[in-house]
């Protein structure tokens, strides 16, 4: 079994380099245009930087573009349709790139979430964060749920959660680089 997880992982990481390295390329114009837009939007740095839990349970920071206006708290007007069309996550290729996160596994949590699992859910932590996953593509509208209860912080933390570390707990057991494409390919007609 390791050495199908240490070729897996090979495999994983050379796609990882060649598809962000090439996304980048393709999407680059994208990105400054909609960090240009979101600076004018938001007066600040269209840039949104934040500490996220990685692999292991190493912190590392995450890119992406800002959608939330600084001073008032809300979401821009541009913010909106960023992320109507997850472009404020195009910045996240360049984590990628870098090695902190990959194309397919769970998406990267703040503090207090995926580094305090016990058990067997600990095995998430071995997991490099991902673009996308199972898991955020049936929540691909979370924000819209959550907005939808009395508790949001509640409801996320007693079904969405416990949810999410079952369906990336089932993924670290069938990981394969064809469940990946799979991913990848369903995260395209979802968005």
């Amino acid at each position: 079994m390791g050495n199908d997880v240490n070729g897996y992982l090979l495999i994983k990481r050379i796609f990882d380099i060649v598809f962000s390295l090439s996304a980048l390329c393709f999407f680059g114009w994208i990105i400054i245009i909609c960090f240009l837009l979101s600076s004018i939007d938001t007066f600040s740095n269209g840039f949104f930087l934040q500490k996220r839990i990685g692999q292991y349970g190493r912190v590392f920071t995450i890119f992406k573009l800002k959608t939330i206006h600084p001073k008032t708290g809300n979401i821009s007007q541009i913010g909106h349709f960023l992320r109507k069309y997850k472009i404020d996550e195009l910045p996240q290729l360049l984590n990628v790139l870098l090695g902190n996160m990959s194309f397919v596994g769970p998406r990267p949590d703040v503090a207090g979430y995926y580094d305090v699992l016990e058990g067997e859910n600990r095995k998430i932590l071995d997991l490099k964060p991902g673009i996308t996953s199972l898991a955020s593509i049936k929540y691909a509208d979370e924000e819209s749920l959550l907005s939808n209860q009395d508790n949001p912080l509640k409801y996320n933390d007693e079904i969405i959660f416990p949810d999410k570390v079952k369906m990336n707990l089932d993924y670290y057991y069938k990981r394969s680089f064809g469940l990946d494409i799979k991913i990848i390919m369903k995260t395209f007609i979802k968005v």
